[in-house]
């Protein structure tokens, strides 16, 4: 477990993990991956592709609900990681800058 979010217990972490588990089994996640649309990155992906993100991560007292959860592709989710969603749109400018020389 990352030190983010000191007050949280292994129990509550498997809590909020057994929720994600069912939410990825709703009709609403379903309808939410038929989109076919990254979250972070707005790429088309095939639905069978997408991850499930928690936009405040569980290991930084996120919850598994309808507000906190979005589809993404592997690559926006593997790069995203435990950051926050301030954390990632700096991460996001940080790489924009090193690829593009002009800015």
């Amino acid at each position: 477990m990352e030190p983010f979010a000191i007050d949280l217990d292994e129990a509550m972490i498997k809590k909020e993990r057994r929720k994600a588990r069912a939410l990825r089994e709703s009709q609403w996640w379903k309808r939410r991956l038929a989109k076919g649309v990254c979250y972070y990155c707005g790429q088309s992906s095939p639905p069978r592709e997408l991850t499930m993100d928690h936009i405040v991560p569980i290991s930084r007292g996120g919850k598994s609900i309808k507000g906190n959860v979005v589809p993404c592709c592997k690559e926006c989710n593997n790069s995203k990681k435990y950051l926050l969603p301030m954390e990632w749109e700096q991460y996001l400018k940080n790489v924009r800058r090193r690829g593009d020389p002009s800015k």
